[in-house]
């Protein structure tokens, strides 16, 4: 499975982004796809997973901010972020699980006035 992120960038505290994970196949066939976050000297944690079958969970620190969603005839699944917080800066990474582990090219986010 190739992964293909995009929508980082920079936004003030406040503000919003959308990103994009863009599987080369049926993203229905995969077992679950996610976004995972590196902030700076800190080990890269999960922020939101979505099943095949629709099942979701969130990080404690972004619940209520982010939303993960999927559309299937693009074969993309999305994590929108709204109310920024500096502390959300860090580079961004997709992932997909089906028999193997499988991770998209980083896109960075930075939160900053």
């Amino acid at each position: 499975v190739q992964l293909q992120a995009s929508g980082g960038g920079l936004v003030q505290p406040g503000g919003s982004l959308r990103l994009s994970c863009a599987a080369s196949e049926n993203i229905f066939s995969i077992n679950a796809m996610g976004w995972y976050r590196r902030a700076p000297g800190n080990r890269r944690e999960l922020v939101a997973i979505i099943t095949s079958s629709g099942n979701i969970h969130y990080a404690d620190s972004v619940k209520g901010r982010f939303t993960i969603s999927r559309d299937g005839a693009k074969n993309t699944v999305y994590l929108q972020m709204n109310s920024l917080k500096p502390e959300d800066t860090a580079v961004y990474y997709c992932n997909a699980v089906r028999l193997n582990i499988y991770w998209g090219q980083g896109t960075q986010v930075t939160v900053s006035s």
